[in-house]
């Protein structure tokens, strides 16, 4: 299905439209203006200086203090497997890595595999039913033998936060004993100010297509003293950080994209209209629908995100009875969508079986209008409604 004006996009957290200041951004960099960063002729340099400028955008989005903190890759993906190596380099003695029970499969993965292949101890942090990370839990376990703590800022599925007081005493308690603290921040870039230079923490990383960028531009912020060690070697391209010619016309669109996205993030009157949109969304939801969940309701969360539970019904069944209407949305996260069951984060967070398996997760961006989301959810309690009309549950 090719995803028009008509349809209701209510899939934001897995990937957003490219914003129209975005693509012609970068167009040019497409047709015209070819030129490698690391050429010294005119086009080269042409490249390399849009390439500059694109990096000043990230570093003022992740609000670092130089723009040579910022390091560009391939993906939100190759940022977090390139953090993850950079600290297996730094401490290679130390053989225990921490996280939490509701991370993105593109940290839990590399660390199940780690920790098969290489001997390491991985150890998943617990979260409560509002999905708040146990921060006492992670504190015994960073010690002389941790070398990573890497954690989600936002949680791609119920847009709880994990809140800064939380992430600095977790980075104080790093700083303390040597292990390197990285926070997943996909789902943060565009939605919280982000200050990254004032946090204790080492890498921080982003995908520009979660900010109306484009697809295939992840952004990975190295602390300046920080002794990183390159993931993919070859070249001397971004500082020696990131062997291979890097992809202007994405890069220069993440950069746009970053400008838009930190506007946004400042403007305190756009923010709150989209919390609202999401507020009124829920009540709709709660008002005909009493038994719905919002999981993760009693902590805080990103304006954009909800995830709501209906009993008795299909989540699955739900999205594609929603897409025959022209409404886009999801169970949960799009990495794991084809792996049927209950969703991770909701079994961590103590969720029965039945609830999890009829969420579903509305994800909303400083695009989605009054009326679409007003549209969309008569939409969904309509689906809602037919499913349940089928289901024996509720008999």
């Amino acid at each position: 299905m090719i995803v028009d004006a008509s349809t209701l996009y209510l899939d934001n957290n897995a990937t957003t439209f490219v914003a129209a200041e975005v693509l012609e951004a970068m167009l040019p960099f497409l047709q015209s203006s070819c030129g490698n960063p690391s050429s010294q002729h005119g086009l080269g340099t042409e490249a390399a200086d849009a390439l500059a400028s694109a990096r000043s955008s990230v570093a003022r989005l992740f609000g670092a203090r130089s723009p040579r903190e910022v390091l560009f890759t391939s993906g939100g993906t190759e940022s977090i497997h390139s953090a993850i190596h950079a600290s297996r380099a730094h401490t290679p003695k130390r053989k225990r890595i921490v996280t939490s029970a509701v991370e993105h499969p593109a940290v839990l993965e590399p660390l199940e595999f780690l920790q098969a292949e290489a001997g390491y101890e991985v150890v998943q942090v617990e979260v409560d039913r509002d999905g708040r990370l146990n921060v006492d839990q992670a504190l015994a376990l960073i010690d002389e033998d941790c070398a990573l703590v890497t954690l989600q800022w936002v949680n791609n599925e119920t847009g709880v936060i994990t809140p800064e007081e939380s992430l600095r005493t977790i980075g104080a308690a790093c700083r303390d004993r040597g292990a390197s603290f990285h926070l997943d921040a996909m789902q943060a870039a565009g939605k919280l100010l982000m200050k990254v230079a004032e946090f204790p923490v080492d890498m921080v990383s982003i995908s520009a297509h979660k900010f109306h960028g484009p697809k295939g531009s992840g952004m990975l912020w190295v602390r300046s003293d920080y002794p990183f060690t390159a993931l993919f070697r070859g070249g001397p391209q971004e500082l020696d950080r990131r062997a291979g010619t890097e992809n202007v016309p994405a890069i220069v669109g993440a950069g746009r994209a970053a400008e838009l996205a930190l506007a946004f993030v400042q403007d305190e009157a756009a923010t709150g209209a989209l919390g609202e949109l999401r507020d009124g969304l829920e009540k709709r939801f709660l008002q005909a629908l009493p038994d719905t969940e919002i999981h993760g309701s009693g902590a805080p969360r990103v304006a954009s995100t909800t995830s709501l539970g209906f009993p008795g019904i299909s989540g699955d069944s739900a999205v594609a009875l929603l897409a025959e209407y022209g409404v886009a949305a999801s169970t949960g996260s799009a990495c794991s969508s084809s792996t049927r069951g209950v969703s991770h984060v909701l079994a961590a967070m103590g969720v029965e079986e039945d609830l999890a398996l009829g969420t579903l997760r509305f994800s909303l961006s400083r695009l989605t209008t009054p009326a679409g989301l007003d549209r969309a959810a008569e939409l969904a309690l309509k689906a809602i409604g037919q499913l349940r009309s089928l289901s024996p549950l509720l008999d």
